[in-house]
């Protein structure tokens, strides 16, 4: 499973999703989980491409899924499915 979670320079909120999505990888086991950070700057079509039109934004497998960090819990969750159905 790949996650990118899309930044940009001086976003505040972003900063909190890359550290929540750090910890989380690390609970849920980061052989499974690949993930990389995104700036939208430097990517910019890529984050058009999927869809990104505000940061923090978090595609998992090539789909843009969070438009906006959700709480811990909801974005556990959403992993925690992902990579049972990965197994």
């Amino acid at each position: 499973m790949l996650i990118e979670v899309f930044s940009s320079p001086g976003c505040s909120k972003c900063s909190h999703a890359k550290q929540t999505l750090k910890a989380l990888v690390v609970e849920l086991g980061q052989e499974r989980i690949e993930w990389r950070e995104v700036n939208v700057l430097d990517e910019l079509d890529h984050a058009v491409e999927l869809g990104v039109l505000s940061t923090p934004a978090i595609a998992v497998d090539g789909e843009l899924v969070f438009t906006s960090l959700p709480n811990t819990g909801k974005l556990r969750d959403y992993l925690l499915q992902k990579v049972e159905a990965n197994k």
